[in-house]
């Protein structure tokens, strides 16, 4: 049963917005787009069910064997960025995840409560501040605790832990943006908990896996 905090992100969500979660649920389908919307309000309380893959899907976080994703040491950068979300984000909580060899799904949940916003304030605190620096939104300026600031902020802490260690300066880890899907009920949100916990099962027939890729 989902906890407290996250009825309460429910309960607070605005209307819902017409998209379509079969592009996030079915990872066979190729080229894959993001539903972000120009409108929406990435702060608003709710579940996000994320996307966030390697450049070029290189396998680098580690492989998959008989059905248990195994982390190299790259992977093992990456968890923890992830766990440490809630401690750098107020009212940011992470849900099921997995790092898989070549991209990462998770859910976080955004409920800021009473949890004001400065939409002019630094972006990022603590270990991901240090490693990382401020980060900005594409369009505009960033805005403190949305979404999209949250995804960048682990994004960079994971680009510069791994090229500190490979001594590869500035190349590049990630792919360019990430996909999200705006989760609207726990009945979605169960659903998307299963497709996680089963994506490495499933591996030997993922689309992304590059053993069976075009």
């Amino acid at each position: 049963m989902p906890c407290l905090w996250l009825c309460n992100a429910f309960a607070r969500m605005p209307p819902p917005i017409e998209v379509d979660c079969m592009d996030y649920l079915n990872s066979d389908i190729p080229g894959r787009r993001s539903v972000r919307l120009p409108s929406y309000d990435y702060t608003q309380p709710g579940a996000y069910f994320i996307t966030i893959a390697t450049q070029d899907r290189d396998p680098l976080f580690g492989r998959v064997v008989d059905g248990a994703a195994i982390l190299g040491r790259y992977g093992e950068i990456a968890r923890p960025c992830w766990q440490r979300i809630p401690a750098h984000f107020r009212g940011a909580h992470t849900d099921m995840f997995v790092i898989m060899p070549n991209h990462v799904h998770g859910i976080i949940v955004i409920d800021l409560g009473t949890v004001p916003i400065d939409r002019d304030a630094p972006t990022m605190s603590g270990i991901l501040a240090r490693l990382c620096g401020p980060v900005t939104e594409y369009f505009g300026r960033p805005t403190q605790h949305s979404l999209p600031t949250i995804v960048r902020s682990f994004k960079s802490a994971v680009t510069k832990q791994i090229n500190e260690l490979r001594h590869t300066a500035s190349a590049p880890v990630w792919q360019r943006g990430y996909y999200e899907h705006v989760v609207r009920s726990d009945e979605e949100l169960e659903e998307i908990r299963e497709y996680i916990a089963s994506n490495p099962a499933e591996w030997a027939l993922d689309g992304d896996n590059p053993a069976i890729s075009p």
